[in-house]
């Protein structure tokens, strides 16, 4: 990791109504809407889909440098994400964000200590950190079949 602080840069372009565009440096343009509970089209990224990707992405890259630090490898993670919006203390906002991460790992993997990688994860990812959204974990531990393990191990 390069020393902090970190700085990062978007660009936000639309009119009154319609799709709008986010661009940074070096990246794709990504088309925006709002999504339908909102009179939005429902084809394109919401700033609400947008935020649980944010946080399933923080929690992939979060848990690769967590489980290489633990020493637990895994050959697989798949993330599901629910975010409930509602009104709470007077704001419309997210009132709960639960993650549901399948974790592919080696047989013979100690369960309890892959779950605490998990639970490491969630708490050390940049993402989550910054929100003040309370992010329930629902883990899925699944052993590889050996042929995947070893395939992975090369």
């Amino acid at each position: 990791m390069k020393e902090l602080p970190h700085h990062y840069d978007a660009r936000l372009t639309g009119g009154p109504s319609g799709y709008a565009e986010v661009r940074s440096a070096g990246l794709a343009v990504l088309p925006v809407a709002p999504p339908v509970e909102y009179d939005g089209p429902g084809d394109a990224w919401s700033p609400e889909h947008l935020l649980l990707a944010s946080v399933q992405a923080c929690y992939l890259f979060t848990l690769r440098a967590v489980a290489r630090l633990s020493k637990v490898e895994f050959t697989h993670l798949e993330v599901d994400a629910a975010g409930t919006v509602d009104r709470q203390e007077g704001a419309t906002r997210f009132v709960e964000i639960v993650l549901r991460p399948t974790l592919t790992v080696p047989a013979g993997l100690d369960r309890a200590r892959v779950l605490t990688v998990l639970e490491k994860a969630k708490k050390a990812c940049l993402v989550s950190a910054s929100l003040s959204t309370p992010i329930r974990l629902e883990p899925e531990i699944r052993e590889a079949p050996a042929s995947v393990a070893a395939a992975a191990a090369r």
